[in-house]
């Protein structure tokens, strides 16, 4: 007897893929990026051609046979049966189960008071006067230093990262103590944050408020819905749910209510796509209408007010941890000088030249903050930066590789 499991079409959708060790053997985690789902597939690593081939236009059988005509890799239907059964068991397929619990997810999510902060009890305390007593060392660690060519006063703008305090907690605690009087100033304060999981939106909103452990931070939705209205709403709020578990804003939105004393001030939340269309093409995001749309519509919004802009942005991810080669002494050297490049593109304002400069190498280190950066820059324009610490991290136990971020403010 075939049942509905055998003849399901299987189309996976835009998932997380990871390397991983299970008894010594390689294989691949899979896990649903909105997380709708705490259940995650383990999958040997030879079974990823099928990964490819789970297009939607076929079913267990069908996939069993293309998979043993193409790769050589036997595996029985019944078997086949089983894993498809576990794909949409952990929601990692492009069908009615899937799109039910999306859209109670996103309801839930639009209904709530606030959006929860994300990263709390992971990459910081989820107790308020704990988070206060990590940060405060953060900062007691910062030593004054007044040889800064920027004036206090006309800071406009920031790069803070988006890794985690544990890694990151002295980068984040310069630039934000750099930044301090135009935090404590602001009535208005655009977070651009990258997008890790997103489904390639270029630009996805919300009006939803973030919260941080130290209350809530007010989203400004007429300006939201200002900037929706240049993309279409329907573009704008496509991916809205990816705001739900994103941690690069919700990092920022930390430091910037722990700066400002826990006083609240309004915010608008913008995750930032992959510009990896505009890296592989021939199109270039300065010639985008409706990215330059946006772009105007948001210097339009931040016009007359006192505004920070803020990009929630990591540089470059290298090395076997990101699925390339494990670093060496050479390859440090090389990833430094392009970070040097890059921090120095910024602080001349030139977001043409940043795009350019990750553009022209293919974008081998992975800039995941190249999309926050670029619009952070183009709003604010013309501008200037200078650049207040640069670091790299480790990124795995056998220091084979890193990930590099830097503390950047803009006048």
């Amino acid at each position: 007897m075939t049942t509905l499991k055998q003849t399901q079409l299987a189309r996976l959708r835009l998932i997380d893929i990871r390397p991983y060790s299970q008894d010594g053997r390689p294989c691949l985690l899979l896990r649903d990026p909105l997380q709708l789902c705490d259940q995650a597939v383990t999958i040997p690593q030879q079974l990823a051609p099928l990964l490819a081939l789970c297009d939607g236009t076929r079913d267990s059988k069908v996939l069993s046979a293309a998979l043993a005509v193409r790769y050589g890799i036997r595996v029985e239907p019944d078997v086949m049966d089983q894993l498809v059964d576990a794909f949409d068991e952990a929601l990692l397929l492009d069908n009615e189960r899937f799109a039910q619990a999306q859209e109670q997810a996103l309801n839930d999510y639009r209904q709530a008071r606030f959006r929860p902060p994300s990263s709390a009890g992971q990459s910081y305390p989820a107790d308020a006067d704990e988070l206060d007593r990590l940060l405060h060392r953060y900062l007691d660690a910062v030593s004054e230093d007044d040889d800064y060519e920027i004036d206090a006063g006309d800071i406009r703008g920031l790069v803070s990262p988006h890794i985690d305090y544990m890694r990151g907690g002295l980068v984040y605690a310069r630039v934000w103590k750099r930044a301090e009087r135009a935090v404590q100033d602001a009535d208005l304060v655009v977070l651009l944050g990258t997008d890790h999981m997103g489904g390639g939106s270029t630009i996805t909103l919300t009006r939803q408020n973030y919260a941080t452990p130290f209350g809530i931070l007010p989203t400004a939705r007429d300006a939201v819905d200002q900037l929706a209205d240049v993309l279409s709403p329907q573009v704008a709020f496509a991916d809205e749910l990816y705001h739900r578990r994103e941690h690069s804003i919700d990092l920022a939105a930390v430091w910037l209510h722990f700066m400002r004393e826990k006083r609240e001030c309004e915010v608008i939340p913008i995750l930032c796509g992959s510009f990896a269309h505009f890296v592989g093409g021939d199109e270039n995001p300065a010639s985008d209408p409706t990215l330059n749309g946006v772009i105007d519509a948001l210097r339009q919004v931040i016009d007359g007010r006192q505004a920070l802009v803020v990009a929630a942005a990591d540089l470059a991810h290298v090395g076997s941890a990101f699925g390339g080669r494990p670093l060496n002494v050479a390859s440090r050297v090389q990833m430094q000088s392009a970070d040097y490049r890059l921090v120095e593109l910024m602080c001349a304002g030139d977001a043409e030249g940043f795009f350019a400069a990750v553009k022209d190498d293919g974008d081998q280190y992975n800039v995941c903050g190249l999309s926050p950066i670029y619009l952070t820059m183009r709003a604010l324009a013309p501008v200037r930066g200078e650049q207040i610490i640069y670091d790299r991290c480790p990124a795995d136990q056998d220091g084979t590789s890193l990930v590099s971020i830097c503390g950047v403010v803009f006048a």
